[in-house]
């Protein structure tokens, strides 16, 4: 039994040990890689492969923080030094992060983000995505849908946009406001939407229009004939520390890519099963072909990673996270559930908060924590540490509250002090239930972490966002089977280490309780 515990503390002091490393800062070099982030749907993704690539290119070392949480993650990460660019619209920057109400040009917007921000906003790759919104081309026909004003006339179509479009400046609100829609639309994640348009759950949704799945679905645009959509212009937004480094290679993108290749580009992926990769390269494989400078016909595809090295990969990854963070929770909760048992006063405030953080929701969490902590392993450590402590602390509380009052009374009778009866009397006792919150914490924290890719964390989340950008389920389920399988293997594992240092007799009281 001691030598069991013994062993459980090395391990829960090593893993620590190895997460405040992991949580400690890291010093800047001048010759660091660059991190290129992206947004987490499919154009954002080739978007910042083609900036990767082209910085590769000149021979500069690149960090992909692909697949971030939206707008918001995005920006903030730029701002605090966790990527050093990536790829965003000028209707975005204007609308959703310095929200001004009056439209400006391209090159007075870029003065503007210079001043009001400190940051670069590069020239232009050339291609307007503007928002749009898409019919089936089914509907289209027989309710005669030209324009965005023809659907005031249809109250009752099914409706749904993404979340961001919803509560976005330039987004929903305003679009029902200058065309009088009556609509009453639900939120729905971008890549389910041309599902459920598919399928004809839904009659019309927001979409970009250069998405490879307008040709992919066969949807129909609605004009915007009252001009209410700004021009979304994609263009490179560069931190001001790496822009002199990176300008040589990114500025030989400006107006490289019209609005008909990059709905090409996305159609390759989504309709022949290229990767984003294989797409940018092949992109800059065309350009050499028209002898453009900077790019050799010589260099070849990047191999794809096979699946199975992916789900190990990504699974040590999710494993890491995992632990990290239970290891820490134990540490925290378990001495704190003492606590609370020896002094009752802290019972209801302390458990009252830990409640609370499990209320949460977790990319609100994790959302919150990137002008503190940034982006990638260490939020994610932080939030899923928080997720951790509320069953372990009150399964640890309520353990050690049941316990025979009759048990108490004989070992203070036999003469052992406070800490040696809860060393050997009350610890002991309390084993099945502090290991049961133990093992649903753990549990808890496997599915919560696959959501820590939305902030560059990596895990078995990765595939499942990739996933739901390209609307492909096969990816989807490369992450979400591991983590489930996973899950299944904690329960066992716990169940092993139960029967390993819980006395039989314990296991038999519960088993008759």
């Amino acid at each position: 039994m001691k030598r069991a515990g013994a062993r459980m503390a090395i391990s829960a002091a090593l893993v620590t040990l190895a997460a405040l490393a992991a949580l400690a800062p890291v010093s800047a070099h001048a010759q660091d890689p660059i991190r290129v982030g992206s947004k987490n749907f499919t154009e954002g993704y080739i978007l910042g492969e083609l900036l990767a690539q082209a910085l590769e290119r000149d021979g500069i070392a690149v960090e992909r923080r692909f697949g971030l949480g939206g707008t918001l993650v995005c920006y903030e990460a730029l701002r605090n030094g966790e990527i050093d660019l990536y790829p965003e619209y000028s209707g975005t920057i204007e609308q959703a992060i310095l929200k001004r109400e009056t439209r400006s040009s391209f090159s007075d917007l870029q003065k503007i983000v210079r001043t009001e921000t400190g940051l670069a906003l590069f020239p232009s790759l050339g291609f307007d995505n503007t928002y749009a919104i898409a019919v089936r081309r089914e509907t289209a026909a027989s309710l005669s849908l030209a324009s965005i004003g023809d659907l005031a006339a249809h109250p009752s179509l099914a409706i749904a946009f993404s979340h961001e479009f919803l509560n976005r400046q330039d987004g929903w609100p305003g679009l029902a406001a200058r065309y009088g829609l009556p609509q009453k639309p639900a939120g729905i994640e971008h890549g389910l939407a041309y599902e459920a348009m598919r399928t004809r759950k839904l009659d019309a949704t927001d979409c970009y229009s250069t998405d490879g799945d307008i040709q992919k679905y066969d949807l129909v645009l609605l004009a915007d004939d009252r001009a209410y959509f700004p021009e979304y212009q994609a263009a490179p937004l560069v931190a001001p520390d790496v822009e002199s480094r990176v300008r040589p290679a990114l500025e030989r993108l400006a107006g490289a890519i019209d609005e008909a290749a990059m709905q090409a580009m996305n159609g390759r992926v989504l309709l022949e099963d290229r990767t984003f990769a294989e797409v940018a390269h092949r992109f800059f494989e065309t350009r050499a072909g028209r002898n453009e400078a900077g790019v050799s016909n010589a260099d070849r595809a990047p191999a794809r990673e096979s699946r199975l090295d992916a789900v190990i990969r990504r699974g040590a990854r999710h494993l890491q996270l995992t632990l990290v963070a239970l290891s820490l929770g134990i540490l925290a909760a378990v001495p704190l559930g003492v606590l609370i048992y020896r002094t009752r006063a802290l019972a209801r405030p302390v458990l009252y908060l830990a409640g609370l953080l499990q209320t949460i929701p977790s990319i609100a969490l994790l959302a919150f924590m990137i002008p503190v902590l940034g982006i990638g392993f260490r939020p994610a450590i932080v939030a899923l540490f928080l997720y951790a402590l509320l069953p372990i602390l009150r399964n640890t509380t309520a353990a050690l509250l049941a316990i025979d009052p009759d048990l108490k009374r004989v070992a203070r009778g036999i003469g052992l002090t406070a800490w040696q009866r809860l060393r050997h009397v009350e610890i002991p006792l309390a084993a099945p239930l502090i290991l049961a919150g133990i093992k649903t914490a753990a549990v808890i924290n496997i599915g919560t972490a696959t959501l820590a890719a939305f902030i560059g964390a990596g895990g078995l989340g990765e595939p499942i966002v990739t996933g739901l950008a390209l609307n492909d389920t096969s990816l989807i389920l490369e992450g979400a089977i591991p983590a489930a399988l996973l899950a299944i293997l904690t329960e066992l594992l716990f169940d092993l280490l139960e029967n390993r240092i819980v006395p039989a007799h314990l296991k038999r009281d519960r088993a008759l309780a």
